[in-house]
């Protein structure tokens, strides 16, 4: 099949072409590109859909068709950078959630992504499209994480009256404090007694 005009590259320093609703695979990784290496660059207060449609040689129309806001594209870049996080499965609920808070907290520690979510969250504060972003990628993590606490169940490890999701709320939330009190040199004997005090109060 030939390639369609639009997904050539483009011309260097020329605007690459929209081809509508739909996202052009080059130009969409190129916009990512050119926003990830303003926020390593620049960082978060000069981060902005003009300086990313410049770098990347892209009109704002079409980044905006394609993320609705800022935070969005924010969120698209930090999910991206979240690729190889743990998805552990090890048949006992305590040491899955200490592989997942460890990877996460590592992954904030030693990579931007942890500036870059901490950007989103100070965003979500006072915008409600970066807060409504923030919402939608949270209830996806959550569903997602809360496979660990729905396996724990039917192994009869918990209480099958605990709520899954609630519980990850609570795995977060102690992950979410420790990023934004720059506190994520969380050693693993920490790591494990903090998961400890969530799984023994779940038991039936």
């Amino acid at each position: 099949m030939s390639q369609d005009s639009t997904d050539a590259a483009p011309r260097p320093g020329a605007a690459r072409k929209s081809i509508g609703a739909k996202r052009n695979p080059a130009s969409a990784d190129a916009i990512r590109k050119a926003a990830a290496e303003i926020l390593e660059k620049d960082g978060y207060a000069r981060f902005s859909i003009e300086a990313v449609a410049r770098r990347a040689h892209a009109g704002k129309p079409t980044i905006y068709r394609w993320w609705p806001s800022k935070a969005a594209l924010l969120v698209d870049i930090y999910h991206r950078q979240k690729q190889g996080m743990p998805d552990p499965d090890t048949g006992r609920l305590a040491d899955d959630l200490a592989i997942f808070l460890e990877g996460l907290l590592r992954l904030w520690r030693e990579t931007p992504s942890g500036a870059i979510f901490r950007s989103i969250i100070a965003e979500a504060q006072s915008d409600e499209t970066a807060a409504e972003a923030l919402r939608a990628y949270l209830d996806e993590r959550i569903a997602h994480s809360s496979q660990m606490i729905r396996r724990a169940q039917a192994r009869g490890e918990i209480a099958s009256g605990i709520d899954p999701a609630s519980a990850m709320d609570l795995v977060i939330s102690l992950a979410w404090c420790r990023l934004l009190t720059g506190r994520l040199d969380m050693e693993t004997a920490a790591v494990k007694a903090a998961v400890s005090l969530f799984v023994e109060s779940w038991r039936a």
